[in-house]
């Protein structure tokens, strides 16, 4: 009995051990993709910064799509944080029941989508506000003539 404890617990392990090389590779992913959107970031902020020095606008399309990724950006940095900080993420004996398991991934399935309906609003909010002080501006420039 004692050994069959044993295997199970070698392979409880080993599966565990498994895991935690499958988000190893998912951080190193993300890591790489964070820096790649850092580079990308710096290269945005130095067209920017050249750009208002020769006395140009920026983009409302582009100010949206900053937006957006950002937002997208802190809810995977939230996810990363709250999978950091929860004990026994893998699951074992002493987990909740299966239906409570599947209740509380059923509720985490609701709040993602709820999460993205709320970013898609922004990013339209935002696009209406990027649209709407484009209008202003028009409009500044007929009143003046």
């Amino acid at each position: 009995m004692f050994l069959l404890l044993q295997i199970k617990r070698l392979k409880d392990l080993e599966k565990e051990k498994d895991a935690l090389w499958s988000g190893l590779e998912v951080l190193e992913t993300a890591r790489l993709w964070y820096r790649q959107r850092l580079q990308e970031n710096r290269a945005r902020q130095d067209d920017v910064e050249a750009q208002s020095r020769l006395g140009s606008c920026q983009e409302g399309a582009a100010e949206a799509r900053s937006c957006f990724l950002r937002s997208r950006i802190l809810r995977v940095n939230g996810s990363l944080g709250s999978v950091m900080t929860e004990p026994n993420v893998m699951g074992c004996s002493s987990d909740p029941s299966l239906p409570e398991a599947v209740a509380d991934a059923d509720l985490r399935w609701h709040n993602s989508v709820l999460t993205q309906a709320v970013s898609d609003k922004n990013r339209q909010i935002s696009m209406l506000e990027l649209e709407k002080d484009a209008l202003l501006g028009q409009l500044d420039e007929l009143q003046a003539h």
